[in-house]
């Protein structure tokens, strides 16, 4: 079947509102890791982010801290990138956030094994216990804001 300007709109649609979603999915799990999870474990920041970044663009000069935050937010679009085609092939909910983070947390973790930047057989439980919850924490508040926050409304 061809596609019409109306599926890609409406593609186009998905994907800009899994963008916003995943950007506040992902405000609200920063602020759940600095005020619940990180008082709980004693945790200190994570540069994940930031190594991820530094390995695969080549920079010089930057500050660390920034490019951390900048690529946190970038990785956190994707996440609603996902939840955004997940919809659009008619999932919400739920079902959307499983579907979602089974297939982005796992791409996560086998990507940054591969580029060297994590030893997931070195973690100890707490350690992938803090991933995943605070992972989860993204991806369902990624799919609140998108089907409640930024549904469209019915006419």
């Amino acid at each position: 079947m061809r596609k019409t300007n109306n599926d890609r709109s409406s593609l186009a649609a998905h994907l800009s509102r899994g963008i916003l979603a995943g950007l506040a999915g992902t405000a609200v799990m920063t602020a759940f890791q600095k005020l619940v999870e990180m008082p709980v474990t004693g945790r200190g920041d994570s540069y994940a982010p930031a190594d991820f970044a530094e390995k695969v663009v080549p920079m010089r000069g930057h500050d660390r801290d920034q490019l951390n935050y900048v690529t946190h937010f970038a990785l956190g679009t994707l996440w609603g990138a996902a939840y955004g085609v997940a919809a659009r092939a008619g999932l919400n909910g739920p079902r959307a956030v499983a579907v979602v983070f089974a297939g982005v947390y796992t791409g996560d973790v086998l990507l940054n094994t591969a580029l060297g930047l994590y030893q997931p057989s070195t973690w100890s439980s707490q350690d992938w216990t803090i991933d995943v919850v605070d992972k989860l924490v993204q991806a369902a508040a990624t799919g609140v804001v998108f089907d409640r926050a930024l549904a469209p409304h019915a006419p």
